[in-house]
């Protein structure tokens, strides 16, 4: 499994608007697609920075599962513009499944 470990800050006093429509629109558009989402996890001390983990079932599914999510219509025409303007900056690492690789 492939897992990209996102952090997202958003503007001030936004996270709780971009979070209502991140549950209510793009965590469906995702599993429908057939990535795992695991989140989001709220920042203690941070009011504004949430996280959550998004994953794939393999390397060669990744971006291939992320082009139908952001050359899909949901994206384009409405969460695009919902969503990016409410955002400071995000960050992606990409991490593999440890259960994969060879044991120490």
């Amino acid at each position: 499994m492939i897992i990209e470990m996102r952090t997202y800050k958003t503007k001030p006093g936004r996270r709780f608007d971009f979070l209502d429509i991140f549950r209510a629109k793009s965590i469906p558009a995702h599993i429908e697609i057939g990535m795992k989402i695991l989140g989001p996890f709220l920042a203690v001390e941070d009011p504004d920075t949430f996280f959550f983990m998004r994953g794939f079932p393999d390397p060669p599914s990744r971006e291939p599962m992320k082009e139908k999510f952001y050359e899909g219509e949901l994206w384009k025409r409405e969460l695009k513009n919902l969503l990016m303007p409410m955002l400071e900056k995000y960050e992606v690492v990409v991490v593999e499944d440890a259960e994969n690789l060879v044991h120490w």
